[in-house]
């Protein structure tokens, strides 16, 4: 009886460090992420604009070969949360109740609900992700059981809904303007309407295009860090300085300089969600040398200091 008690122990033992290995956390960047949030100011129009309060996007992102994430939040937070596994594994658990995430699964977390999730060490999940909230949200997410499944056998249906994460990541990612704003809650309505809608969602158009604007965003991520001029970037897409201004203005209805600091700020709140990187590094990886400007700036955008930020997302 003594050997079997210890035998029982042994198992329950390996099982415990096989699980707390497939669960390592680790608050960290990934390689070829993606993440982007809404101004606080950009929020107070969605939610008092008549075309997007019912339902509007507040956080977005991508995350490959997440090994080690972990993620845990009590009731504090106030959106819904869609998460899309497209490789590996994980799990996500609410209100104690933990389901397995696998490729092609996806799951929608109740806001003001208690949850936690987390990558699989050993295959881990590559997700999308999405934050919204909105006065009409209970319409797209009705009672069921999570996480459902996207079958293998509608392939192209799949990637329109990754094509529908990229073209709200991407729109938001060039600026928000009002255009953007109302542009975004379109293509989130239409995201969950395919879930809820599943039998009746048709394949949709790839939109997104690679442009003289597209290709200056994405130099202003590539090097958020470097000291970027106007002239810098207006040769980048080979248009003079007072064409590129024009172009850019009206495209994303940001100065090129205004919309490069709202890049950096949503970097600053991505190393402050993900890093423990103190605020004077965070400054310095998105180009600013004096750390109390870069607060300035920071609260002049989000409506909080970069400390307070940090406080009420851990």
């Amino acid at each position: 009886m003594f050997l079997l008690e210890i035998d029982n122990f042994m198992i329950l033992m390996d099982y415990f460090l096989i699980f707390k290995k497939n669960t390592m956390r680790k608050k960290d960047t990934f390689t070829g992420e993606k993440i982007l949030v809404i101004p606080k100011k950009s929020t107070k129009i969605l939610k008092k604009n008549q075309f997007t309060k019912d339902l509007y996007v507040t956080d977005i992102g991508f995350f490959p070969n997440a090994k080690y994430h972990y993620r845990e939040r009590n009731k504090d937070c106030s959106e819904y949360i869609l998460i899309f596994c497209v490789k590996g594994s994980g799990w996500i658990e609410v209100n104690g109740k933990r389901d397995f995430l696998l490729k092609n699964h996806y799951h929608i977390i109740p806001r003001n609900t208690s949850h936690k999730y987390a990558s699989n060490h050993d295959d881990p999940w590559s997700i999308y992700w999405v934050h919204f909230s909105g006065e009409n949200t209970n319409h797209f997410v009705l009672p069921q059981d999570y996480p459902r499944i996207l079958n293998d056998n509608t392939n192209s249906k799949l990637e329109d809904r990754i094509h529908l994460f990229e073209e709200i990541y991407y729109t938001l990612e060039e600026g928000f303007s009002l255009n953007n704003l109302e542009y975004s809650s379109v293509l989130i309505i239409n995201l969950l309407g395919s879930l809820k809608y599943l039998s009746l969602y048709r394949k949709s158009r790839e939109i997104y295009k690679k442009d003289p604007i597209s290709k200056t965003t994405v130099y202003m991520k590539d090097n958020l860090n470097k000291n970027i001029t106007v002239h810098d970037l207006a040769v980048h897409c080979g248009l003079s300085v007072s064409h590129f201004c024009l172009l850019f203005k009206k495209r994303t209805d940001h100065s090129p300089i205004e919309h490069l600091t709202i890049l950096r700020i949503q970097k600053a709140c991505h190393l402050l969600d993900f890093s423990s990187l103190r605020i004077n590094e965070i400054a310095r990886a998105i180009g600013y040398d004096d750390p109390y400007y870069f607060t300035r700036v920071f609260k002049n955008i989000m409506g909080k200091s970069p400390s307070s930020y940090r406080l009420k997302k851990d």
